[in-house]
């Protein structure tokens, strides 16, 4: 799939459009991050957020841009705003963006879904806790708690669009923790 047709099929609502995009660039938006303020979580964090922020306002991206060069900014003013909001830890900062959230993603299952599905239980579990902690408690949450979306975003008082991100890369990471082997 080409950026510009994954572009093209996100802002169609498309699932598999997202996951390219993310797949894509999530290192390059990670890696400006760590950069700028050295702490790999603070870093996964507006790296999420961007994704998030950037899903949700797919429509307004101008073709005649870098789609890299647009969730750059979306990142650096993510992190200028949580500059200014506060000295806080950036988990305790939650976007105010819950008014605009609408279905970025399906409920089908991924390739991803497919094969967590299939593991013996002791196995995944061991494969779980090689996650970062955050990721183990998202996966927690949706595959053994069977949250709805809505609910985790409650339970971890999250925007709904940062888990639906933060639960795609937790099972990418997950899958690829799997494949390993």
């Amino acid at each position: 799939m080409e950026v510009i047709e994954a572009i093209k099929r996100a802002k169609e609502n498309d699932q598999k459009a997202f996951n390219f995009l993310l797949d894509t660039y999530w290192d390059d938006v990670y890696g400006f991050q760590l950069k700028r303020i050295e702490n790999e979580n603070d870093a996964e964090d507006i790296t999420i957020q961007t994704f998030s922020r950037a899903f949700d306002r797919i429509e307004t991206f101008d073709e005649n841009y870098k789609f890299k060069t647009w969730l750059i900014t979306i990142s650096k003013n993510i992190h200028i705003d949580l500059l200014r909001k506060s000295k806080n830890s950036i988990s305790q900062v939650i976007s105010n963006d819950d008014k605009s959230v609408y279905q970025i993603l399906d409920e089908s299952p991924s390739p991803e879904d497919e094969l967590i599905t299939e593991q013996h239980l002791a196995k995944l579990l061991r494969d779980i806790k090689k996650l970062k902690p955050h990721y183990q408690e998202i996966i927690n949450l949706r595959y053994f708690q069977e949250l709805s979306y809505k609910e985790i975003s409650i339970e971890l008082k999250e925007p709904i669009n940062n888990v639906k991100v933060k639960l795609l890369r937790a099972k990418k990471l997950l899958a690829e923790i799997i494949q390993e082997k």
